[in-house]
């Protein structure tokens, strides 16, 4: 018989909402209850699929959570797979380690959560033709920079051994190194499994015999966690060899959008060609709810037109969302550039604009001013969010170059006179 279970890591059940840019209450609701919603999601997979286990490798939580609404609301979802004789096996990732919930909370007994020290788990199966090991162990604090792999058991002999690891392999863009490990060293384990957690972009290395699987974050949170999410149902057969399937658990999907308006004749037709980009767009991605960012991109005598009046396009845009029934327009921004002027045949805005770029941009009075608004807007944010502004002087200075450039082209599309309004 068949050993069949999910595995998924990364929930943040209740994170806090990092985006400034959701703005709007209605989206801010949808995507504050959306890590919930996919869980119950996943649990209703483990009950419709009949399976043997939930794997939750690692960070169930988002950081220093105290409310134990947070917790009920876990042990009542735990509950229901208690209730159906699917048994749950958790490891604690980076961010359960700094949760108060973790060790306050009480788990149905049909729960195993592992601890500090590795352990194996027999699973108890009297009518399977072969024993399954389950090979565990938890985050004792926020950080791991050396490799938990050599702390984890042999394989079990004559059993399947599936193994579940929080770790950033061998690391991935945007995540700090935590239990830094190879594939290759994984796979020289002899495990059929490994269930692994923390970086939130989904990779798979399997073969007939054994998978090695990041699953991925199950329910994006802001538009830097684009794209399908999902979690992994996984069977391993009679003669052992695994079979993975992706399955999506997401209720809110973040996606971005590029709108090219270089052929649009007037300010109608930018707003049709917009919309008619938003339909085909909606039409073509599969998510219960769509959370897009859409970038005006071309080449257009219009650019100055779309950066004065980007209210009135994203307010177009939002209302034909809202008609679509289930797409959100997150932000509209603009990318969109005038065509090259030919040389000799300079207006007034383009030498402006050539004077700001040559004796502004760069001074140190200009940079210096510009340091001490962003150092007063940072002071004033919530600690969460101040790395908003760059976490190091390199990726903050590029921040502010980048916002100068584009503040002085919003600047001159305000000064444009355009059709002479």
């Amino acid at each position: 018989m068949a050993f069949r279970f999910v595995h998924t890591a990364d929930i943040h059940l209740d994170s806090p909402l990092k985006s400034l840019a959701l703005l709007n209450s209605e989206l801010s609701e949808l995507i504050g209850l959306a890590t919930r919603r996919s869980f119950v999601q996943t649990i209703d997979l483990c009950l419709e699929e009949r399976v043997d286990a939930l794997i939750i490798a690692g960070d169930l939580y988002d950081g220093e959570q105290t409310s134990m609404k947070t917790a009920r609301f876990l042990a009542e979802q735990l509950g229901r797979l208690d209730q159906a004789g699917i048994r749950t096996y958790i490891i604690r990732g980076n961010h359960d380690a700094l949760s108060k919930i973790t060790a306050q909370l009480v788990m149905p007994d049909s729960v195993r959560v592992f601890g500090e020290a590795a352990e194996v788990v027999m699973v108890d199966r009297s009518a399977s033709d072969f024993d399954v090991a389950i090979h565990g162990m938890s985050f004792a604090k926020p950080h791991a920079p050396e490799s938990l792999l050599r702390h984890f058991a042999l394989p079990t002999p004559d059993a399947v051994n599936i193994g579940i690891m929080h770790t950033s392999l061998n690391g991935s863009p945007g995540h700090d190194p935590y239990a830094p490990c190879s594939v290759a060293e994984l796979k020289q384990t002899g495990f059929q499994y490994w269930a692994l957690g923390h970086i939130h972009k989904r990779s798979i290395f399997d073969d007939k015999s054994s998978a090695i699987v990041m699953p991925g974050i199950p329910q994006g949170r802001d538009i830097n966690e684009d794209g399908s999410k999902t979690v992994t149902l996984v069977t391993v057969s009679d003669d052992r060899t695994v079979v993975v399937e992706e399955r999506t658990t997401a209720v809110a999907r973040f996606e971005r959008l590029q709108i090219d308006v270089s052929a649009a004749t007037d300010w109608e037709n930018v707003v049709a060609i917009s919309k008619q980009k938003l339909s085909k767009h909606a039409s073509d991605v599969s998510a219960q709810q769509i959370v897009t960012r859409v970038e005006v991109i071309g080449s257009s005598e219009l650019a100055w037109r779309v950066r004065r009046d980007i209210d009135v396009l994203r307010t177009e845009l939002e209302t034909h969302g809202s008609l679509l029934g289930n797409l959100w327009v997150e932000k509209v921004k603009v990318s969109s550039a005038r065509p090259q002027r030919i040389a000799g045949n300079i207006g007034a805005l383009d030498e402006l604009a050539n004077i700001i770029d040559q004796e502004i941009h760069g001074s140190v009075d200009f940079n210096i001013e510009m340091k001490a608004i962003a150092d007063e807007l940072r002071s004033q944010l919530p600690t969460e969010l101040r790395d908003i502004l760059g976490n190091d002087q390199k990726t903050f200075e590029s921040l502010m170059a980048r916002f100068a450039s584009e503040g002085t082209t919003h600047v001159l599309a305000r000064l444009q006179n355009v059709g002479g309004e």
